[in-house]
């Protein structure tokens, strides 16, 4: 995923981990818009869930990530966005799949669940993978129809 931009954001309780996974991405070559949090200091992660769908959303970047403790908050948070298919994953077959299947747009994962090595095979799995489309697309347009219907147009 070269010449690729990613937007990563976190909570307080994923701080550390965020400046690791920011590093692994720069390795790779790809640029990072990060949006925060800059410290341990106690937030509130639907700010920062909000931050990295909004570029997703606009087009600023293609894919997104997000850790917080076990990722699960995230992930709730990200998914209350139209067009936004975010995934908790702790494990990289799910990672590589939700991309490949889902078309997931967003990686979830948690400080508390994942080790460093770990947070950068899962982000590794996703960002290498893309969506295969065919059958997996109707089940895509499927969530979208629900999406405008439950998010009222």
């Amino acid at each position: 995923m070269k010449n690729k931009v990613i937007t990563v954001g976190c909570d307080h309780a994923a701080y550390e981990l965020k400046q690791k996974v920011i590093a692994h991405l720069r390795e790779r070559g790809i640029e990072v818009i990060d949006v925060g949090t800059d410290s341990t200091a106690s937030c509130d992660y639907p700010n920062f869930a909000h931050a990295v769908c909004k570029n997703v959303q606009d087009g600023v970047t293609e894919l997104g990530i997000l850790i917080c403790g076990t990722g699960i908050g995230m992930s709730m948070a990200a998914n209350k966005h139209r067009g936004i298919r975010a995934a908790a994953c702790s494990d990289t077959f799910s990672a590589r799949l939700t991309r490949m299947h889902n078309d997931a747009n967003v990686l979830c994962f948690g400080e508390r669940v994942v080790g460093m090595g770990l947070a950068c095979d899962l982000v590794d799995s996703f960002i290498d993978a893309e969506f295969e489309g065919g059958k997996h697309q109707r089940r895509v347009d499927m969530i979208t129809e629900i999406e405008k219907n439950e998010m009222n147009g």
